[in-house]
């Protein structure tokens, strides 16, 4: 298979090995790329909600939503405009609040110019809504007859609209959607297309966690801005080396919180609940307040409530990783202003955002000694193990990533899975990788031969994994049949072919 382009730099021909980007920041596997516009005051600008989407029409069961995917043009930094490709043109796109149980069918209309895939990311999904890298949805008008570029075929094309199902069969979580076309999910994400999307449950409504206005979503996304305003992205016609220096991943130099920089956010002196979700391309972080006691209270991981909350004096999240996390601001005089830190990085970057507490207030929240029945799984004997490498290298023609010696083809299944038989998998790397299953979420076993992580309990459908490691996971598909993929998350290595397809049956 001739891999004529890896999309997110645009570049053709053969790329370049160089370092691992480690020099860029401790804890990243990713280059920094710098902004040209004047960075603004931190802890200036509000915190804002994404918007709550709302159903078009429900019946028997099911809830349709209609998502325009358009260019808008909106103020990131002060006095400046920034265009992005957001759902409903917004940065990050309207959040899904939707229940276990009841389908969620939504349109997408793409309005942009450029061909777009959605992933809903952490969902139990049939193949057909999976969001195949290959299944593009072409712009409004547009008629394509092959699935591709670099020769690829294997894709279901659409042109204007494509409607995706999602069962909802799966316990209360945070789940995420965003843009996953071959070779091009990274710029495409940079520019904004990806949101929340939650699902709720009774065990979880059974308890008094934070809510209402004490549920708030904190989706991290750091960004560089050329002096107009614009995102800064590489591209070919940047210079020579540029496609090698960045392939190993992009981090910029400002920190948004659901589409602002460095925000602030006014709190009563009461618990907060915080929907934490890395959409960074590349950027790792280790978050940790600046003032008291400091705890951040763990009470749920990607796929859901943990079976008990877990204290944290600081909390490392990789890209599309997810943590529920409560803060009790209880701990703080009204009046104290507590910053939220990134402790893998100084100055800048080194913060996230800003919270002042303004008044105490009535609180009846309560976190419970045990959160949910949903208990970790017994390791089984007798199972299939599978190992999946995760390393630079060369095959053939191809000089970048790989999983298993190989770039990604669509047409080859490095794996066939039969449903409801639980599996080892080994996940084995040379560089940071976070790497993420379609359609199942996981336990991690083993980390380094030893325990798991601080950060691994629950189940997971993304583990953050560090150079030259080995993480070794349990997990069972059920009920859909097809073919998905695993992949790093570090999204420029995914656009390098950095992920490997399998079936289920």
């Amino acid at each position: 298979m001739k891999l004529s382009r890896r999309g997110f730099l645009g570049a053709a021909g053969a790329l370049t090995l160089t370092s691992c980007g480690l020099d860029a920041s401790p804890g990243q596997t990713a280059e920094l790329l710098t902004s040209e516009a004047p960075l603004p005051e931190a802890f200036k600008v509000p915190l804002p909600i994404p918007p709550v989407k709302k159903p078009l029409r429900t019946a028997a069961g099911v809830d349709y939503y209609r998502v325009v995917q358009q260019k808008a043009s909106l103020e990131i930094l002060p006095g400046l405009k920034t265009e992005i490709l957001g759902y409903d043109g917004l940065l990050p796109g309207p959040t899904f609040d939707v229940r276990s149980g009841r389908a969620t069918v939504v349109e997408q209309v793409n309005q942009l110019d450029v061909p777009t895939v959605v992933h809903l990311h952490g969902g139990h999904t049939p193949a057909a809504s999976d969001g195949w890298p290959l299944d593009l949805l072409m712009p409004n008008g547009e008629h394509h007859e092959h699935a591709g570029h670099s020769g690829m075929t294997g894709g279901d094309v659409k042109s204007g609209s494509r409607t995706y199902t999602y069962p909802n069969q799966q316990r209360a979580a945070a789940l995420w959607y965003h843009d996953h076309r071959m070779d091009y999910t990274a710029p495409q994400v940079y520019r904004g297309l990806f949101g929340l999307h939650l699902i709720r449950d009774a065990e979880e409504d059974a308890l008094s966690l934070p809510a209402g206005d004490r549920e708030v979503p904190l989706i991290l996304a750091d960004r560089a801005f050329a002096a107009d305003g614009s995102f800064r992205y590489p591209a070919a016609d940047d210079g020579p080396g540029v496609t090698a220096k960045y392939m190993e991943g992009v981090i910029g130099d400002v920190i948004l919180v659901n589409g602002a920089p460095w925000p602030v956010l006014e709190v009563d002196a009461a618990r907060y609940r915080f929907r934490i979700l890395n959409a960074s391309n590349a950027r790792r972080y280790e978050l940790a307040l600046d003032k008291g006691p400091a705890r951040l209270t763990q009470i749920g991981s990607d796929g859901g409530l943990l079976g008990a909350p877990l204290e944290h004096k600081t909390l490392v999240v990789a890209p599309a990783e997810r943590f529920d996390v409560v803060i009790d601001f209880t701990q703080y005089e009204p009046g104290t202003e507590v910053t939220l830190l990134n402790k893998l990085d100084s100055g800048r970057t080194g913060q996230v955002m800003r919270f002042k507490v303004a008044r105490k207030a009535p609180d009846d929240s309560f976190i419970p000694a045990r959160l949910s029945a949903y208990a970790a799984v017994p390791e089984p004997s007798g199972l299939v193990h599978r190992q999946w490498r995760f390393r630079r290298g060369n095959a053939g023609t191809h000089q970048g990533w790989t999983i298993n010696g190989r770039p990604f083809d669509p047409e080859n299944m490095q794996a066939t899975v039969k449903l409801d038989q639980y599996e080892v998998w080994s996940f084995v790397t040379d560089v940071h990788h976070p790497v993420h299953v379609h359609l199942a979420p996981f336990q991690v076993l083993r980390r380094g031969g030893g325990k798991p992580g601080p950060y691994d309990a629950g189940w997971k459908d993304t583990v953050d994994i560090r150079p030259a490691e080995v993480v070794e996971v349990l997990v069972r598909f059920t009920a859909h049949r097809g073919k998905y993929l695993i992949h790093c998350h570090n999204l420029e290595h995914e656009d390098m072919a950095m992920m490997a397809a399998f079936a289920t049956v």
